[in-house]
């Protein structure tokens, strides 16, 4: 599946949780899937999320 089809699906995914849930139901899937797609791109390899969990030295 390629870039243009998922952004399709994720724009037609977005509008029924706007309609269906309001702007707070939008709000919401908006979230997750910001968090999915941050999960997703984890496990592919093409996202880095170690350094933000890293724990920083405070010497």
């Amino acid at each position: 599946m390629n870039a243009a089809a998922v952004g399709l699906l994720a724009g037609l995914l977005l509008g029924v949780a706007g309609a269906a849930g309001g702007f707070i139901g939008f709000l919401v899937a908006l979230v997750l899937g910001a968090v999915g797609f941050l999960v997703g791109g984890q496990l592919d390899g093409d996202v880095d999320l170690s350094s933000l969990v890293r724990k920083r030295d405070r010497d």
